[in-house]
């Protein structure tokens, strides 16, 4: 008899068209693991049981009536609580939105990915209003790493990342801003896309930082990402970044190739500062590929920088009347680096926006030489939840802000990246790798996450639960 917890979407899907298995049959099986096993994990804030059991009646009645349930027919999937899920308030892993009317409609990408036949399940725990990287929630407390409960998920997309590693739904939403998709697929072992900026509609999701923003899904399968991705672009006016470029789906075979493709290590910046293990993953990802090329990354830390000054001023001006008026409901660690973005002098900021476009410019130029660039995607493997600094570089540094050093300056010009997970021998947590392309194509990447899956040099298991909570 199938585990249904702990298929792929793809597998699914193609179950439910042979008619080897129900909607309802697979919705009811991730219902149950999550109500026995979250308690331990700390994924979800709210699990919609009534909504999902409706979902997926109407998937089998429409297969019933002989009608296309769509290609992502019956597949169970939760979103961080960032995105508008109608009947529920908004909560951006606050305290304040609690207060907030209930949604009226979903978020743009859920109504595509139901529309594709998707069934939600549930909103997904995260770092309050996405200025996070550890997962750790100061009102809900933290999100559970499946593969290690008293170490970190990552963040922001912290309960995205636990959700689809724990096996309660095979695919989860996330936002990222400087990393918040691909810090949590690093440290949980998962598959995590970042799309080109603009890419995917934002449109029904709480911002954090408008010119940084991006939304994308985690998954345990390449395919399930390009599946999905296909399942959520479309133009949408309502989200004035969003790109009105159409590009054809992306295609993934069992004979997916990389010969001719030019690939290259990021040197430099992408070389330093992290734990050995990371720069081990992104070896063992470049023997496997054959890559023999190093590039350094001209200006990388500075980029960083600048994203950070950046993110800070936009992040500021967006909570400026919540500050004033609920500064006692924050979480104090967030409240003090939104106070901190709203003393930035202008100044600072506008030579920012300027680096901006020079470094854009830089790396367009070095994508005229190669098409894909690897690099780590966290510096070490999940550290324990609740500790504050880690050594990087021979420095005692804190954890919150750098588990994102090595996606920030990516994130800076919104390239398309794919997280890789790789399992290094002896170790017992997973770390991540970049996969990272030139703008607008997320099929590249996609392409080579997908060769190294199929000739097993990375993968994503679903953590085995003990029921005992943590």
């Amino acid at each position: 008899m199938t585990d249904w917890t702990i298929a792929t979407a793809v597998e699914i899907a193609e179950a439910l068209r042979s008619g080897s298995v129900s909607a309802s049959a697979v919705v009811e099986a991730c219902l149950a693991r999550i109500d026995t096993h979250d308690k331990a994990i700390g994924a979800f804030t709210h699990v919609a049981h009534d909504r999902a059991r409706a979902g997926a009646a109407d998937i089998d009645a429409r297969i019933k009536r002989g009608e296309d349930p769509g290609p992502l027919a019956g597949v169970p999937f939760a979103v961080k609580n960032l995105f508008d899920v109608e009947g529920i308030a908004t909560l951006a892993g606050s305290k304040i939105n609690r207060d907030l009317a209930p949604a009226s409609r979903d978020a743009v990408l859920i109504e595509r990915l139901e529309a594709s036949g998707a069934v939600l399940v549930g909103a997904l725990n995260m770092g309050e209003y996405a200025y996070d990287f550890t997962g750790e929630n100061y009102h809900d407390g933290p999100s559970r790493n499946p593969h290690a409960p008293d170490h970190m998920t990552g963040g922001s997309s912290g309960g995205s990342g636990a959700a689809a590693a724990a096996g309660f739904v095979p695919l989860t939403l996330g936002s990222d801003t400087n990393g918040s998709i691909r810090v949590p697929s690093s440290l949980c072992g998962l598959f995590g896309l970042k799309p080109t900026y603009g890419r995917l509609s934002r449109s029904g999701s709480f911002p954090f930082v408008a010119s940084l923003d991006h939304l994308g899904p985690l998954a345990r399968s390449v395919a399930d990402l390009a599946l999905s991705y296909n399942a959520m672009t479309g133009v949408d006016p309502t989200d004035p970044v969003c790109t009105d470029r159409i590009d054809p789906p992306v295609t993934l075979t069992a004979s997916t190739a990389i010969d001719g493709l030019r690939i290259a290590k990021a040197g430099g910046f992408f070389e330093e500062g992290g734990h050995q293990e990371a720069f081990d993953a992104v070896a063992k990802i470049c023997t496997a590929l054959g890559v023999s090329q190093t590039l350094p990354i001209e200006n990388a830390a500075l980029a960083r920088a600048s994203a950070y000054l950046i993110t800070m001023a936009e992040g500021a001006s967006l909570h400026l009347d919540r500050l004033r008026t609920r500064h006692a409901d924050y979480d104090p660690d967030v409240r003090d680096r939104l106070l901190a973005g709203a003393m930035i002098p202008g100044a600072w900021v506008t030579k920012a926006q300027k680096f901006r476009s020079l470094f854009r410019a830089q790396m367009q130029a070095l994508f005229e030489e190669v098409d894909v660039l690897i690099a780590p995607a966290t510096p070490c493997v999940a550290p324990r939840i609740g500790q504050k600094t880690f050594m990087l570089g021979g420095k005692e540094l804190p954890v919150r802000p750098n588990l994102g050093i090595f996606t920030q300056p990516i994130s800076f010009i919104g390239l398309p990246v794919v997280s890789v997970p790789v399992w290094l021998e002896g170790s017992p947590l997973p770390i991540g790798v970049q996969i990272i392309a030139a703008p607008w194509r997320e099929d590249i990447a996609l392409r080579v996450a997908a060769w190294l899956e199929e000739n097993g040099h990375v993968s994503a298991p679903v953590a085995t639960l003990k029921e005992k909570a943590v």
